[in-house]
């Protein structure tokens, strides 16, 4: 058993063990309200014989026990009718219920709720003993309730910081492998750098050379966006319409013409603070993402909608479709419908966007069949 099972094990070993203690706190709780419960009835039985007693007594019986019986009771509500269901006697019940006869004729349907009543024989006349529970007894009926919220309280904890240590367990692990990424493409990078200029020198034609330089440069913008995963980036205040343009013409141009690309925005600057490495990123993934649902061929359209307060970036295709119920669930690490993929693309576009530039990503709309369009908001800049 390797250490992942041996702590999985003892975790269920705790759970399983928790729950056990519980379920045994709540019989024995239950346990002891059912006696407690017959006490009081064995109670409410003596206050009958002792009331029985009085009503029956002589010049030669001894009241002072049966006096002191009905006396001792200051907590547990009784109400005396007759067969008729006439009140004739309420004790421990407020006067604002016993001054009503509405209220009080209510309080004796829930006495009668509560418990059987006695029937006490008075002279050939039966009469009938309603009573309540105390209020210590009504205390502990609702101390089950209170230990189960309790218990789901600290389950709830338990479980949010689980799944917060794995999270950030997870999130350590990311960074880890993003930054040596970056590391290990910076190597043959830099060599690349190396032989371009030797191809300049070397009079190599110059279109060719652009083009690599092109991708060279491209490789460094991924280095520089994977060596910022993990880490604070720095946010400063740049053209949304700019940097969203930008990103837009470099797919349009490395894509299939299969894909019509269209782009709509403002003719004036909408400024956001912003990375511009992270969000070319997101756009990328954005992008890429719609061409995949479309195969390589329909329409993709991107627009920029500004408001007083926030900008909102729109990316649409006539793809494939979302299901309703994988809204959100497309955004979870390891989620993918593709064969290949890691199903990190747009997890790491919600983390880019929510986490590191306080936006906020969701898919505004999408239809079987139809297409998708994925919606970016941003708060703009105060100028």
């Amino acid at each position: 058993m390797n250490l992942s099972e041996r702590r999985n094990l003892i975790r269920w070993i705790i759970i399983l063990g928790s729950f056990n203690i519980l379920v045994f706190i709540l019989w024995n709780t239950y346990t002891f309200f059912q006696k407690f419960k017959d006490e009081e009835r064995l109670k409410m039985e003596l206050w009958a014989t002792a009331t029985k007693t009085l009503n029956n007594a002589d010049e030669n019986t001894e009241v002072e026990l049966p006096f002191q019986i009905l006396s001792n009771n200051t907590t547990i509500p009784i109400i005396q009718t007759t067969d008729k269901d006439s009140i004739i006697n309420m004790i421990n019940v407020d006067k604002e219920i016993s001054a009503d006869s509405d209220r009080s004729k209510a309080y004796l349907n829930k006495l009668r709720s509560e418990n059987q009543p006695i029937i006490m024989d008075l002279g050939g006349k039966n009469q009938y003993l309603y009573y309540g529970n105390s209020s210590l007894l009504t205390k502990l009926k609702f101390y089950p309730i209170a230990l189960v919220l309790i218990g789901l309280f600290f389950s709830g904890m338990i479980f949010s910081f689980y799944r917060a240590s794995k999270m950030a367990t997870q999130n350590k692990l990311w960074a880890g492998m993003a930054k040596e990424t970056a590391h290990q493409i910076g190597t043959p990078l830099s060599s690349l750098i190396g032989w371009v200029e030797i191809m300049k020198a070397d009079d190599v034609d110059e279109t060719t050379v652009s083009e690599i330089e092109k991708d060279i440069n491209r490789l460094q913008t991924i280095t520089d966006r994977f060596s910022k995963i993990g880490s604070e980036p720095v946010l400063e205040d740049h053209d949304l319409i700019q940097e969203t343009e930008q990103s837009y013409d470099y797919l349009k141009s490395r894509t299939s013409k299969q894909v019509e690309f269209t782009f709509q925005a403002p003719n004036y600057p909408i400024h956001i603070l912003m990375n511009p490495a992270l969000h070319s990123w997101t756009i990328e993934n954005l992008v890429k993402n719609a061409i995949d649902a479309m195969k390589g061929k329909g329409k993709l359209h991107i627009a920029i909608e500004d408001s007083e307060r926030f900008v909102k970036i729109k990316v649409s295709d006539t793809g494939s479709g979302i299901p309703k119920k994988l809204f959100n669930s497309i955004f979870d690490p390891g989620f993918t419908t593709k064969k290949r993929g890691w199903g990190l693309g747009l997890s790491l576009t919600k983390r880019i966007v929510e986490e590191y530039h306080s936006g906020k990503i969701k898919v505004a709309h999408s239809e079987i069949g139809k297409g998708t369009t994925m919606q970016i908001t941003f708060k703009k800049a105060i100028v």
